[in-house]
């Protein structure tokens, strides 16, 4: 294991992690503009939303692989196995610049996952209660006109409500 291989190895690693956090900041980004379509019923600016997330999804996964095969590559040439390999482990075993640079990324990185964590549990309330609200919505159109529970006679025979209509459409 040379020094120089390793250097050159993080360093390419940090460019992979910086890659890393500007996607988990626009993922926040995209969370917030998520749950503002949401509310403002933007139709039009959620589908552009969802073509830009799928256009970028290859460069995800492309930093992703590069990230885990870096990983490995710098686990195999500091002798331990690739799930040992992480930037606590890394970050013990560097020393200068890089040391700080790692510890910097890896404070980065858990600051953004626990955002992420807690925008994301925000838009799931948000259209938890987004759909609870269409039902009860859905659920008082229905009732309108004081259904009542259909019952059937002896004979098979059901009494149906006539008198009112499912919907009324006047202004």
């Amino acid at each position: 294991m040379t020094s120089i291989e390793i250097t050159k190895k993080v360093s390419e690693l940090m460019a992979v992690l910086e890659n890393d956090i500007r996607n988990l900041e626009d993922n926040l980004t995209r969370l917030t503009e998520l749950r503002t379509y949401i509310v403002k019923r933007d139709n039009a600016s959620l589908q552009k939303m969802l073509e830009r997330i799928q256009s970028e999804s290859n460069n995800y996964k492309e930093n992703e692989s590069k990230r885990k095969l870096l990983r490995g590559e710098i686990a195999e040439l500091m002798g331990c196995r690739f799930e040992q390999m992480t930037l606590t482990k890394l970050e013990t075993e560097l020393s200068g610049e890089q040391k700080i640079e790692a510890a910097d990324k890896k404070l980065k990185l858990k600051a953004l996952a626990e955002q992420l964590k807690r925008e994301h549990l925000s838009t799931a309330v948000l259209l938890n209660d987004c759909a609870r609200y269409n039902s009860l919505l859905l659920k008082s159109i229905l009732e309108m006109g004081h259904a009542r529970t259909i019952t059937y006679s002896p004979k098979g025979y059901t009494e149906r409500q006539s008198n009112s209509a499912f919907m009324n459409m006047q202004f």
